[in-house]
């Protein structure tokens, strides 16, 4: 019993005591979001799930590349020609994002917008190789420049997407919210980004990492509680052209989707983090990225190749398979 999430599968077997858990769930930021609550005498749960939601909305409006008055938007039409003012909230998540560039050494890196936004998976389309080689210079993190609360790009025609880390950072401030409720178990997830806070009463969640190529199957099932597990795919945006699969998981490197996975998972403290991880995995594929992960403190990944093979990281053992 579960609730299937882009890239994760949420549940447990059913007790007694099922009615003491509220269950939501909207579509924001692009996918599904989704709140499970235990509820306990006296306490609002209601009220603190509708608090997650309006949270999550409020994120949606600040970083949506895809919103005309979203502050990512207004820095994707004015930054190239002079810097933006950027509220503390969003520079501070744009800083977090250069570190992963920093580390990952460019895998992770938002500027990927400047050719990505080129692409549109509903409609099939993707950019030519001329294009993509006219637009691929402007890829670059390091022509993000902050200071004193402004944001400058160095190259015109720069643009940045958070897609890769923003839904993260929603989880984590909505369980920020929870927390402040009184709520001491519960889960938010959207799409692929998730977060434990304590257990399920008792037992621990059951967590499901959605099969890459068999559509509502589990590949295998993880026992967690007071993390964070995020898992990136090449099945949620995608399309087929002349065989290949054009997905929305963009190597910064090539301009074009990554393909050295499948799938990719990272467990660890923080969404954000997992989040922001597990891109950068995919994009590194099985070898290089569990090498990162290994030299990490206390975050884990699994990582399904191009050949279905899965990898895990040192800290973990193989999980059981699922049967489903």
């Amino acid at each position: 019993m579960g609730l299937l999430l882009s890239g994760l599968l949420i549940g447990a077997a059913l007790s007694p005591a099922e009615a003491e858990w509220l269950r939501r769930s909207e579509n924001i930021m692009g996918t599904r979001v989704a709140v499970e609550l235990w509820q306990t005498p006296g306490r609002q749960a209601d009220d603190c799930a509708d608090r997650v939601f309006d949270e999550m909305r409020r994120i949606d409006a600040l970083m949506s590349p895809f919103r005309p008055d979203s502050e990512v938007s207004v820095i994707n039409r004015d930054a190239a020609i002079e810097p933006v003012s950027v509220s503390p909230e969003l520079y501070r998540l744009i800083e977090k994002s250069l570190e992963f560039s920093r580390l990952s050494n460019g895998a992770f890196d938002i500027s990927f917008a400047s050719v990505g936004y080129r692409y549109d998976y509903r409609e099939g389309k993707q950019p030519d190789d001329d294009s993509i080689r006219e637009l691929l210079d402007n890829i670059d993190y390091r022509q993000i420049r902050l200071a004193d609360g402004r944001i400058r790009f160095g190259k015109p025609g720069m643009r940045i997407d958070l897609g890769g880390i923003a839904k993260g950072y929603a989880v984590d401030r909505s369980i920020d919210i929870l927390k402040r409720c009184g709520i001491r178990h519960a889960l938010v997830s959207a799409g692929g980004d998730s977060r434990l806070l304590g257990d399920r009463n008792g037992r621990p969640w059951m967590i499901g990492i959605r099969h890459p190529r068999r559509e509502n199957a589990v590949a295998l099932r993880l026992p967690l509680d007071n993390s964070a597990i995020s898992t990136s795919g090449d099945y949620e945006r995608f399309f087929i052209s002349n065989g290949e699969r054009v997905h929305h998981i963009i190597n910064p490197r090539t301009g074009k989707s990554a393909h050295n996975s499948w799938s990719s998972t990272v467990i660890g403290p923080d969404a954000t983090t997992t989040d922001a991880l597990s891109t950068t995995l995919f994009i590194l594929g099985a070898e290089r990225g569990l090498k990162l992960i290994d030299q990490l403190d206390g975050l884990d990944a699994i990582i399904i190749d191009a050949t279905g093979k899965t990898h895990y990281s040192s800290g973990l053992m193989a999980p059981e398979p699922s049967s489903g």
